[in-house]
């Protein structure tokens, strides 16, 4: 069969693009793996739970607090105002995205991706079918690599795909019933302390039964075990049983190119699109995916190979601008604990909390408030310049 898009990876990015390819009509094949469980916190904002239409079933924990915890152990309860952070399982969303990919008409395919080749029939995927070790190939018009931070597609394929810049990530899920120690099910705790990660952070976050536990960083000498064995110990959840260990790279930028000028495009991780500072991805994964299945219409329609540049230019026009301010961000605060200190500092502000929640849970600067936002700037240029005490409250 001669598919018009093969997709290489059945994450939420992947899934994405291949559910709205096949309910405009196209011919998908969605390539995945089978069985891979990424390490993540799991927690997706209003606006996801509503441009993608994700049912409250798949929700297993609603998160109305979120805490900020310093090096010195200051803590900074944010409230998360009209609504709340939505948690999912990765093991349980993935698998529930490549479902309705395939309910709208995508063909699901598993095994591994091994290299691409074409000829005059076309542009080749090829793979190792899973259940009978073969190497077999999907026939396509167009790619699009979904295949994760150190992307396959992305390295062979698109110039700079190599040199992705990541952090390692490494999480433990582990049984936490209910309230136990200074874990609260209802909250996401983040921890700015550079025992635990000296470039990144530390995190616990719940799911319902379940809880993640983790932490990141590009350090290659940090023991993540042990740091989030420590995590773990800070919230009284070592005693919990461990249900799964997983860890996984986070890009921390976005790719200057998305596509090869010919038949490859890229989404998710595979472009880089995951928020600096935060980390979240899940989101900014779902959105790639789209863009990515709009740039393949468009070229598969039009013929234009430039078309395929549209995944990059649509993503980057609605979402450069957080990345800036995150990346800033990153950049200013995440240097040293003295640093961190600060920021977390900073979080006590009720103009920072609730533009900052204000801004995660719509994925755009909010203009409504100038104010806010110059004073929010004069005050961050006071803790990055040492004038407001870093203990200060």
């Amino acid at each position: 069969m001669l598919y018009d898009v093969v997709v290489v990876g059945g994450g939420p990015s992947g899934a994405t693009a291949a559910e709205d390819l096949a309910r405009s009509g196209h011919k998908v094949a969605l390539l995945d793996r089978d069985g891979r469980i990424k390490p993540c916190g799991g927690a997706i904002p209003p606006r996801l739970i509503r441009d993608f239409h994700i049912p409250d079933e798949q929700l297993v924990a609603k998160i109305t607090t979120a805490r900020m915890i310093s090096p010195s152990g200051r803590k900074v309860d944010i409230p998360i105002e009209n609504g709340f952070v939505g948690m999912v399982d990765r093991e349980h969303f993935d698998e529930f995205l490549r479902v309705r990919a395939a309910e709208a008409g995508a063909e699901r395919v598993t095994g591994t991706y091994t290299r691409i080749t074409r000829d005059a029939d076309g542009t080749h995927v090829h793979y190792r079918d899973k259940a009978t070790g073969e190497d077999r190939a999907l026939t396509c018009k167009i790619v699009i690599g979904a295949d994760g931070a150190r992307s396959n597609v992305a390295r062979t394929e698109v110039k700079g795909g190599d040199k992705i810049p990541y952090v390692i990530a490494y999480h433990e899920i582990i049984e936490a019933p209910g309230p136990v120690g200074d874990y609260d099910p209802a909250r996401c705790d983040v921890i700015y302390d550079g025992r635990i990660s000296p470039d990144f952070y530390g995190w616990v976050f719940p799911h319902g039964k379940s809880a993640s536990v983790g932490m990141g960083s590009m350090v290659k000498s940090v023991d993540v075990k042990k740091a989030t064995a420590d995590l773990r110990v800070a919230a009284g959840l070592q005693d919990c049983k461990t249900i799964r260990r997983e860890g996984a790279p986070i890009p921390l930028k976005p790719l200057d190119e998305w596509d090869n000028g010919r038949d490859v495009v890229l989404a998710g991780d595979a472009a880089g699109v995951v928020a600096p500072s935060s980390g979240e991805g899940i989101y900014y994964a779902m959105a790639g995916g789209r863009c990515a299945a709009t740039a393949a219409a468009a070229k598969l329609q039009t013929g234009l190979i430039r078309d395929l540049k549209l995944a990059r230019k649509l993503f980057m026009r609605e979402h450069k601008n957080v990345f800036k301010v995150l990346g800033a961000m990153q950049d200013a605060y995440y240097k040293s604990d003295e640093r961190r200190e600060r920021f977390v500092s900073l979080c006590h502000d009720i103009d920072v909390q609730q533009l900052t929640f204000e801004a995660y849970m719509n994925k755009e600067l909010v203009k409504a408030r100038p104010m806010a936002h110059i004073k929010i700037g004069l005050k961050n240029l006071s803790h990055l310049a040492g004038i407001v005490p870093a203990t200060r409250i």
